[in-house]
């Protein structure tokens, strides 16, 4: 069985995969830092959703990637987490 690093080198090969992948990339980077954050101030799903009031299915949703966050989200989840968000444009 192949690992996903050969599978994922092959696919890049492909320009449209590539674009798309590239595209994603920095959505998945900052839910992969919120899921980061969130375990390291061992909370829940459920405990980071009524820290800051919404649902743990919202908080769900957003870190397997099926939920584009707007700001305002992001925001209050940076501040349940005692952190700030910044963003960059490069």
């Amino acid at each position: 069985m192949r690992d996903f690093e050969e599978f994922l080198k092959e696919q890049m090969e492909n320009p449209e995969f590539r674009e798309e992948y590239e595209a994603l990339a920095p959505r998945y980077a900052i839910i992969r830092q919120l899921i980061q954050e969130r375990i390291k101030g061992n909370l829940s799903q459920k405990e980071l959703a009524e820290k800051i009031g919404v649902t743990q299915s919202n908080i769900s949703r957003l870190e397997s990637g099926s939920y584009n966050p707007s700001l305002a989200f992001l925001q209050k989840i940076a501040k349940g987490l005692g952190k700030e968000l910044h963003l960059e444009l490069r």
